[in-house]
């Protein structure tokens, strides 16, 4: 298998998000809720931080529904996205997803690929720039990712 011959420059970043909402995002979960603005567009990796889990979100019908069959991976790479936009919340009328939270800005996440194997990591916050190896071994489980 040949691996992808990944751009240079600015063009992927990596954002660090709680479980179970990193797999919640590869179920389809849409929008991702942030407490601020990010200008940043582009393909972002979807990794799942160290956190533990809290035992009352797992309990929430929708993130139990969701989750349901699904391994919740912790420190890992296990998916990507291409962020195409962040709005700030207007309301119901504007965005009626419900896993849109009130007073908060959502990002857009389109193009959602799970990985096969996750891939162990460390993140940061807010976002990250991965590393040449790290984006090797993603990519090795995409072999038809073309950015």
């Amino acid at each position: 298998m040949s691996l992808v011959t990944l751009p240079e420059g600015d063009w992927i970043r990596g954002i660090t998000i709680r479980q179970p909402w990193a797999t919640c995002i590869l179920a389809g979960k849409s929008p991702e809720n942030r407490p601020a603005n990010w200008p940043w567009r582009g393909w972002i990796l979807i990794h799942a931080g160290k956190a533990r889990l809290e035992p009352a979100v797992l309990r929430d019908p929708l993130v139990a529904t969701t989750i349901r069959g699904r391994e919740l991976h912790l420190g890992a790479v296990i998916g990507i996205a291409r962020l195409t936009g962040c709005h700030p919340d207007q309301g119901p009328e504007k965005c009626a997803s419900p896993w849109a939270e009130r007073d908060a800005h959502h990002l857009v996440l389109e193009d959602v690929q799970e990985l096969a194997l996750p891939v162990p990591a460390t993140g940061a916050l807010p976002a990250w720039k991965p590393t040449e190896d790290l984006l090797q071994r993603v990519f090795q489980q995409l072999p038809d990712f073309r950015p």
